[in-house]
């Protein structure tokens, strides 16, 4: 019993501070072409609800791999921070889009951004600005390391 009080209070410190607690981080590395960042996995309605939601920062290596059955899919920047590239992939790992330089959204009505097909299986949350600078294009194969 006492070690759920202290699991919710290190829970709740952690979203007091936006998420920056490191609790049981996991982190997995994935390449995409050239790059390789350092990745949460958002495998659960839960996590990909969250996102990166209250993050105030984001080391430029790292990032959070969404998880998804196959279809299509929609982001929004409602209360996040950071501005974001985001990267859809296909079943087989394909990137088949990149939205670059999508703007953090703290208003009551957020722009969504969705995939252009319906065969999206994972999508790449990463720095605005970081798949250019790092020379990630369409076609580029995701690996999960």
């Amino acid at each position: 019993m006492n070690r759920l009080w202290l699991l919710m209070a290190a829970i709740m410190m952690g979203i007091a501070l936006g998420g920056r607690l490191a609790l049981a981080l996991e982190l997995t590395r994935v390449t995409v072409g050239p790059a390789t960042f350092q990745v949460e996995m958002a495998r659960t309605v839960e996590e990909r609800a969250r996102g990166l939601m209250f993050r105030r920062e984001l080391p430029r290596d790292r990032g959070m791999l969404f998880v998804q059955a196959p279809g299509p899919a929609a982001f929004w920047m409602k209360n996040t921070y950071i501005a974001l590239d985001l990267l859809y992939f296909d079943a087989d790992g394909r990137l088949l889009q990149i939205e670059a330089g999508v703007l953090p959204c703290v208003t009551p009505t957020c722009p969504v951004y969705p995939s252009a097909t319906a065969t999206v299986r994972y999508v790449l949350e990463i720095n605005a600005g970081e798949a250019a600078r790092r020379g990630i294009r369409v076609g580029d194969q995701l690996r999960l390391e």
